[in-house]
């Protein structure tokens, strides 16, 4: 029997940092529980006991009824979980969840990124992980403090159709629009490198390049994204759609974006060792600009501004040297 949206109302959202807590305040409405696991037990007591987030989602307050654990215990009557921990530490979270959830259950993966030391998307981590799970991707342009305050947004939900639409219906709402398709690997590429992507845009911008270079490299970038989804034999209107261009064109012109920032302290001469320890956020960029190299590498797809970007990060490249390169490549059919 085909689940429908009133049996979600047990939902779980791992990992209390912005982005997490932003779902989780969208998710909560009357009737629903919704428990969001913190890392950390300061954050979990904030979230439950004085209804706010300082740490990772400050001035927004949280509802009443949202409740915060830093155990998994809770996992086992979760109807749906959403999985919002940071990429690289995706795999060793689903590894303690493991023990406590129900084969079935649907994963949501918000995760934007791909696993550095294995090149491989968090539905293929999932794979290994946790088998038996029933996958999806949450992917979009969202900003967690739009999401949080309630100002209209769009997303996409990847999932196999026997579970999309009901689900889509459970998490969204009026201001939250949800949309829906069946290519995850197409929305998770285009969720993963768009961040590779906007640290480049920074750099324009911190360079003072000009808002004509920033509109070439989205263009261009975008269609760095095409090549490699279609590489993994995703849909192209999947990349034409929220998950892809949608997501491109907000991370690459917000300064919100951590990783637009991160690219824009850079272009303005700061270290990424710098950049790095003065920050309590993640920019999934960084480390995921190294799994899309080697990607395009295995797939033999020309990824040249994601190329550069990791030798950026890597420290083989200075921004200049990367510009210069980039600059200096023979004319080609576009």
């Amino acid at each position: 029997m085909t689940a429908t949206s009133s049996q979600y109302n047990r939902i779980s959202v791992i990992g209390a940092g912005a982005w997490g807590t932003a779902l989780a305040t969208v998710l909560t409405r009357p009737g629903r529980q919704v428990t969001l696991w913190a890392r950390e037990a300061e954050t979990a007591e904030a979230i439950t006991h004085s209804n706010e987030n300082p740490h990772f989602l400050p001035n927004i307050p949280l509802p009443p009824s949202l409740s915060a654990t830093t155990t998994f215990e809770h996992l086992a009557q979760a109807q749906a979980i959403l999985m919002v921990a940071p990429a690289q530490h995706v795999r060793h979270v689903l590894e303690l969840m493991r023990p406590h959830v129900t084969d079935g259950t649907p994963i949501v993966l918000c995760s934007k990124g791909i696993e550095q030391t294995t090149s491989l998307l968090m539905s293929e981590v999932l794979a290994q992980t946790l088998p038996g799970a029933a996958p999806a991707v949450l992917s979009g342009p969202s900003f967690a403090k739009d999401v949080a305050r309630g100002l209209p947004t769009a997303v996409t939900l990847a999932a196999e159709a026997s579970i999309s639409h009901n689900l889509a219906a459970a998490l969204g709402r009026e201001t939250f629009r949800i949309y829906v398709t069946d290519d995850v690997i197409g929305a998770e590429i285009g969720g993963a490198v768009k961040n590779v992507l906007a640290i480049a845009c920074g750099i324009v911008e911190g360079r003072a390049l000009g808002d004509s270079a920033r509109a070439a490299l989205i263009a261009r970038g975008f269609a760095e994204v095409q090549r490699l989804a279609a590489s993994f034999g995703a849909r192209p209107e999947t990349l034409e759609g929220l998950s892809g261009l949608g997501d491109l064109i907000l991370t690459c012109t917000s300064r919100q974006s951590r990783n637009m920032s991160l690219g824009l302290a850079l272009g303005q001469g700061q270290s990424l060792s710098e950049i790095m320890a003065a920050r309590n956020t993640v920019a999934e960029g960084v480390h995921t600009a190294a799994a899309v190299a080697a990607l395009a590498t295995r797939h033999d797809v020309d990824m040249p501004i994601c190329q550069a970007i990791n030798t950026i990060v890597t420290g083989h490249w200075s921004v200049d040297q990367a510009i210069h390169a980039l600059l200096s490549r023979p004319v080609s059919d576009e």
